[in-house]
């Protein structure tokens, strides 16, 4: 029910107070010059009210994107330890450029302008960022999004749900040769830091990321049925990684004299008592042995790009490599397929066989 009171000033001016109430729902006022519009706001406001969408709408004139950012930083983003530093890093980047819009005047299409100008801009390295980059600035902000509609109710529907993602490349696929292999493996076998080779044995024979490898702990290694679980990895599931052979006999070495004040497998020389456990750094041995071995554009991500390609060559399925590597989805796998057509040829032409004869 509305209730329009007119009002008249000492100057001779009039206006109307207008007050909606309504069972259930906090009252809603507003003053106007002119009638007409008072009884339109009326009508407009009491229809909202009753389809749900009015205190929606207010909610998101009264937020900034600012507000929704650091909010979620500060409430969200420490439940998410993982991902702390990074998306802090990409969310303030979208508040520092758009944090003074309220909520309301956020549209796709102006989402869409900055992302562009994100796609334009140049990183610390001197070059163009590169659509994966813009993708993962745009993923981090959709999450934020969805935290406001879903649990603070601040907005009615994301806008980022009508804003489309650059296309990103097929993915990087450098694998060693087998003499660039032959190389490498000397070079870090003749490494002063001891640690190196295994490390680097590791990550060809299990696929393991560089931050799993170093994480490893003696407790979640068994060494009679030659494998790791791992509780932490990037896509938040626990898995279970297969060490076999020539990787798993290193291990076993390594058992045999493993330093008492750190569970780490790999332990950096500067852990201490009562301070938190540290990896060694293996940036300098490495470097120094790719430059030894003469390999050009590898990164020691690219050794878990080999295993999988090696995987795919020994005729492994997509969804094999998927599981081994724990990809949730075959989509980052289909880069290796190409490498396995030999195999998915002899399939074919088994199935054949056994139906033409």
């Amino acid at each position: 029910m509305a209730n329009i009171e007119k009002r008249e000033t000492g100057d001779g001016k009039t206006s109307y107070r207008v007050k909606i109430r309504l069972k259930g729902y906090p009252v809603q006022s507003a003053t106007f010059e002119r009638l007409t519009d008072a009884k339109k706001w009326v009508a407009s406001t009491e229809s909202a009210i009753k389809e749900g969408r009015h205190f929606k709408t207010s909610e998101a004139k009264r937020h900034t994107l600012a507000e929704l950012i650091d909010r979620y930083i500060k409430d969200v983003l420490p439940t998410k330890p993982k991902n702390i530093r990074v998306q802090t890093q990409q969310l303030e980047w979208w508040r520092d450029q758009m944090g003074s819009y309220a909520l309301a005047d956020v549209t796709p299409s102006l989402i869409a302008e900055y992302r562009d100008k994100l796609a334009a801009g140049i990183t610390v390295r001197g070059t163009q960022r590169n659509p994966a980059t813009v993708v993962r600035y745009l993923a981090a902000l959709s999450v934020a999004y969805t935290q406001a509609v879903n649990e603070w109710g601040w907005i009615d529907a994301s806008p980022m749900r009508k804003v489309k993602k650059p296309t990103e490349s097929r993915g990087r696929v450098r694998f060693l040769a087998d003499d660039e292999r032959a190389r490498l493996l000397k070079a870090c076998k003749e490494s002063n830091n001891p640690y190196l080779y295994p490390v680097v044995v590791l990550a060809l024979s299990t696929g393991m990321r560089q931050g799993e490898i170093m994480g490893l702990t003696w407790d979640v290694v068994d060494l009679n049925r030659g494998r790791a679980i791992l509780h932490e990895t990037k896509n938040g599931e626990r898995r279970a990684v297969a060490i076999t052979g020539h990787a798993l006999d290193l291990l076993k070495e390594l058992g045999k004299v493993r330093r008492i004040d750190s569970k780490l497998i790999f332990p950096s020389k500067e852990n201490a008592p009562q301070k938190p456990q540290k990896s060694i750094d293996l940036r300098a041995p490495w470097e120094a042995a790719v430059k030894k071995a003469e390999l050009e554009d590898f990164h020691f991500h690219d050794l878990r790009h080999s295993a999988a390609s090696y995987l795919a060559m020994n005729g492994a399925s997509l969804a094999e490599i998927a599981e081994v590597l724990g990809h949730k989805t075959l989509q980052m796998v289909k880069r290796y397929a190409h490498l396995s057509e030999g195999h998915t040829a002899r399939v074919v032409e088994s199935m054949n066989n056994k139906i033409f004869g």
